[in-house]
């Protein structure tokens, strides 16, 4: 832990199945994914769109997991899309609290730079469907970048090893940039010369990592929107950018090992994710995850059901009704970022080695 460390991304999200979406969608006789389809057409004519037509005879639902449906939807009329006659109804219902017009179809605003508090997002319906309505999920980032010194920056699908690396093993390619236009900056408490594409790119990661990023608005596009050709804009000297501008300072390395240690506290409280340093035996796995999400053995005899679905929240934790929605708002609020701590003790009593000897040759052979 003196030289090295490792982390993880995590998010949580809120599913929008309102009573004014399934108000909406029963007006409209358009699901909230057909209606995402239709805008997608509008606004990109060069998508070769077909709204779907479920046969007469099948059942037309939405989002299984939501639990909302609506009836098949009635025959188009001229031009008038998918989307339009969404929106439509939409715009009638959607003045209650913006659930109806997509305004919170997503809630990770709510842990981003600006954002509106998680704890003052509006919801229409019962306690226990806004409860079920919130989720989470590990982000796996599939990109192969290393930014070194913030000097220099290796970024391609190469991995960093040496089948990748050596250029005559797997079929990979990267480029190495070294920006020569270089810009006052910081490293361990002293005067430092970065390179500026180097010191730029690390920096607005770890502050969306950190939740020191405003969230993109699609109606209030800027620089970073534009394609290739318009440069990117950074705030330089901003509250944000002083924050992260020395990666090796004492003070940075302190937030950051803050906030992903009040981030990892706050998912566990919610979530119960694995794996988990809270789990350090498969007792301890049975009794944080398996009988609320899996089946540990006692379940598995009894043919007993898991508790709650994958990533949902873990609402024993908290009261019942609308006091329980506000405590899981309450801990929410505390999230910002998507830092949270790599678990390094995971199972560290149990001897995975030898259960998995098998398997290990097998990798052993493959990989090394």
């Amino acid at each position: 832990m003196d030289y090295i460390r490792f982390y993880n991304l995590r998010s949580y999200d809120r599913i929008n199945s309102s009573q004014i979406m399934r108000e909406t969608e029963q007006r409209s006789g358009v699901s909230y994914n057909q209606a995402q389809e239709g805008y997608d057409a509008v606004h990109d004519s060069t998508r070769d769109y077909q709204p779907y037509r479920p046969p007469p005879t099948q059942e037309y639902g939405v989002y299984e997991m939501e639990g909302s449906s609506a009836p098949p939807p009635a025959q188009h009329q001229g031009n008038q899309g998918d989307y339009e006659r969404y929106q439509q109804e939409a715009n009638k219902v959607g003045g209650r609290q913006g659930l109806g017009d997509g305004r919170w179809d997503t809630v990770s605003e709510c842990y981003m730079l600006g954002g509106e508090d998680i704890r003052n997002v509006p919801w229409e319906g019962g306690a226990d469907t806004e409860m079920d309505a919130f989720v989470s999920e590990e982000l796996y980032i599939h990109s192969k970048l290393l930014i070194a010194d913030d000097q220099i920056v290796i970024c391609g699908s190469a991995n960093l090893n040496d089948r990748s690396q050596l250029g005559d093993h797997d079929s990979e390619i990267a480029i190495i940039i070294q920006d020569p236009k270089s810009v006052d900056s910081q490293m361990d408490g002293r005067p430092y010369r970065a390179s500026e594409f180097a010191a730029s790119l690390r920096r607005e990661i770890f502050r969306k990592h950190l939740g020191l990023l405003k969230p993109q608005d699609i109606e209030r596009p800027d620089a970073n929107y534009e394609p290739i050709g318009v440069p990117n804009r950074y705030d330089w000297g901003s509250n944000e950018d002083r924050q992260v501008v020395d990666p090796l300072s004492d003070d940075f390395q302190g937030m950051w090992n803050w906030r992903a240690h009040t981030n990892t506290q706050a998912f566990g409280k919610v979530f119960h994710p694995v794996p988990t340093d809270e789990v350090k035996n498969w007792k301890q796995y049975d009794e944080y995850y398996s009988r609320f999400f899996g089946q540990d053995q006692k379940a598995k005899e009894n043919k007993k059901p898991s508790l709650y679905k994958w990533g949902h929240v873990v609402a024993e934790n908290f009261s019942q009704g609308e006091q329980g929605v506000r405590e899981v708002k309450e801990v929410l609020s505390t999230i910002k970022g998507t830092l949270v701590e790599m678990p390094l003790l995971f199972l560290k009593e149990e001897d995975i080695a030898k259960e998995g000897v098998e398997l290990n040759a097998l990798t052993e052979e493959i990989y090394t």
